[in-house]
């Protein structure tokens, strides 16, 4: 299975109908920090963490690194795109003690309900299947989360398994760009 550090990054930015997906800058870091002290944002992600100790932790470059991408709506952060390998050790996977490329994302709350979660995470998927040619991407959200659900299925991700994650249940789902001959 290829590393996700093996594949040249970071890419061109990608351009969609209305976003950019580019690598971070340290411009970005103020919108890095909303996105995970929002309690909207991070209803479904363990809940806000302080301000406080975001501004110690955060570094000057935010999330500068393979597979995490900035996406920007007409020159400002609106969130992120993370294809990032998903831990061994977590529970859901597609072979035992793999580490499958997962999709994450995270959008500021201004800017739900507008169909760029779908664009964004489209235009990472459609780059990832070129970079990585075959190999499968999962995706794994609370189930209580509609919001996600629904972007998983527009996304074209299938169910492979309910697991029990954080305390809550999770749906985990497979998205490949393989298409099955038949």
């Amino acid at each position: 299975m290829a590393e996700l550090g093996s594949v040249a990054w970071p890419p061109a930015p990608i351009r969609t109908e209305r976003l950019v997906l580019r690598e971070s800058r340290a411009r970005d870091r103020a919108a890095f920090i909303e996105l995970f002290a929002s309690p909207e944002v991070r209803t479904y992600l363990g809940g806000p963490r302080p301000r406080d100790e975001l501004e110690r932790a955060v570094p000057e470059v935010p999330g500068r690194r393979p597979g995490v991408f900035v996406i920007e709506l007409d020159g400002a952060l609106i969130g992120t795109v993370m294809l990032d390998r998903r831990a061994a050790e977590r529970p859901g996977h597609l072979r035992p003690d793999t580490e499958e490329a997962e999709l994450g994302y995270m959008f500021l709350p201004h800017t739900w309900g507008r169909g760029y979660a779908v664009e964004a995470c489209s235009a990472a998927l459609d780059w990832f299947a070129d970079a990585l040619p075959g190999e499968p991407v999962v995706l794994c959200t609370q189930t209580a989360n509609d919001r996600s659900m629904r972007l998983a299925a527009k996304l074209g991700f299938v169910e492979a398994e309910r697991l029990e994650e954080y305390g809550a249940e999770q749906w985990f789902g497979v998205w490949s760009s393989v298409t099955p001959s038949g």
